[in-house]
């Protein structure tokens, strides 16, 4: 007979390397390994986003497009590469405020009529903008996920009838906006452009061009040209950035606090409602609880961006229908909607976004002072024409060109640029 063995305790190298842990009723999981895979991943969307995020004229949307052509062929278990690419996402909407302060800054002369983080660039100001956006994004998040589970419950209820109802809400959007511009004559610019956007929209948006790209579309030079190019054909008699100040925050952090809140209750409409931008719940929402200025703006308008990263993962996961780019990119790839790894994901990336947003963003201010500014505006203008022609061929390029010279109308005429959101909303209210 064999001698019977006594047992013998493993050793630190023999324990299994996952372990579970109950904590109030809920079992998690730890594995190392995996955890460090899942990092990774998540590092390598916070530098796709950054490279994205910092490139003039690459919107979410293109990034997340293109992306989700090469997804599927990226070694890795589908659901981390769902994890990088909501990562990618994320850090985008933090870090595109960057080029959209420093480039397409006008002529002093031409301030009146500039978007509010040029009017702050300006006057010295880029340095407390870049914190502005930042902190209004990093609140947004912080807000967006403990609100995420009651307001989508919410919205699962009211989303029937939201969408039996859909061309009332949005026409009801646009008439606040038009009416409540400064005087008679601007509600007149801002009624024709959103006409003339919405005319626009519904000509073009169910056109399938052929194009270099498989999965491009006509979005990408439409909102090239109403809502990128007129920006930078304002900048192209301007003189670049000026003297940059220090980077003290003026709006204190009541104010600070209670803007991004605003701006993570707006980011849940655009979350859940169609042809709502980010720019159009911040107006309204700035409407409804007083406006704060170019400062105020910018703290909503970024929180909105980031919050909606947040809500439309929740909306996708409750109602399976993707609102923003990413997360369609997410749906081409087929990837798992594995609901805490990818709020892990989002909450990582914001971290590194909020941190990167001054770090980067200052060196970008600077190094703009250097560069000439009327060559630069040119060769951006070009590249937007270029990814129209990459995204929907050369039809592309012609819808870039007639959307541009009709978003150059709202700003130079006094008007909202947020009308031009007509492009979307038109076509909706109508049912197109």
């Amino acid at each position: 007979m064999l001698p019977v063995l006594p047992s013998v305790p493993p050793t630190p190298r023999q324990l299994p390397l996952r372990a579970a842990v109950d904590l109030a009723g809920v079992r998690f999981l730890l594995d190392p390994a995996l955890a460090a895979t899942a990092l990774a991943f998540v590092v390598g969307g916070v530098l796709l986003g950054t490279v994205s995020g910092l490139t003039p004229g690459l919107h979410a949307n293109n990034m997340a497009l293109l992306l989700a052509s090469v997804a599927p062929a990226v070694p890795g278990p589908p659901r981390l590469v769902g994890a990088a690419l909501l990562a990618t996402g994320v850090v985008h909407t933090f870090l595109d405020v960057v080029p959209a302060l420093a480039l397409g800054v006008p002529d002093p002369a031409m301030a009146a009529s500039a978007l509010p983080g040029h009017r702050l660039v300006l006057e010295g100001r880029g340095r407390e903008a870049l914190r502005l956006s930042a902190l209004g994004s990093g609140l947004a998040v912080l807000l967006a996920v403990p609100l995420a589970i009651p307001v989508t419950r919410a919205m699962v209820t009211a989303y029937p009838t939201l969408r039996a109802h859909l061309p009332l809400v949005l026409g009801g959007v646009a008439l606040v906006l038009v009416l409540t511009e400064r005087d008679p004559f601007r509600m007149l610019v801002g009624a024709g452009s959103f006409l003339a956007s919405g005319a626009l929209g519904w000509l073009t948006l169910d056109i399938d061009p052929a194009a270099p790209l498989a999965v491009g579309g006509v979005l990408t030079p439409l909102f090239a040209g109403l809502f990128g190019a007129p920006v930078l054909v304002d900048a192209l008699g301007g003189s670049g950035v000026p003297p940059q100040g220090d980077t003290t925050v003026a709006t204190g952090p009541k104010a600070v606090a209670r803007l991004g809140a605003v701006g993570a209750l707006a980011g849940a409409v655009v979350g859940y409602v169609p042809g709502v931008s980010s720019a159009v719940a911040a107006t309204v929402a700035l409407l409804a609880v007083g406006g704060s200025g170019a400062r105020g703006f910018i703290v909503t308008t970024s929180g909105v961006n980031t919050a909606n990263s947040v809500f439309a993962l929740f909306a996708l996961v409750a109602l399976g229908s993707p609102r923003t780019g990413v997360l369609v990119a997410l749906e081409e790839a087929k990837t798992p909607l594995n609901l805490p790894l990818l709020l892990a994901a989002a909450g990582l990336a914001a971290v590194a976004g909020f941190c990167l947003v001054p770090v980067l963003g200052d060196r970008y201010l600077e190094r703009l002072r250097d560069t000439d500014y009327t060559r630069l505006s040119a060769a951006v203008l070009v590249g937007l024409a270029a990814v129209s022609f990459v995204f929907a061929g050369v039809l592309g390029v012609g819808i870039f060109l007639v959307a541009a010279g009709l978003g150059l109308v709202p700003a130079r005429l006094g008007a909202r640029r947020s009308h031009l959101m007509g492009v979307l909303m038109g076509p909706l209210i109508v049912g197109a």
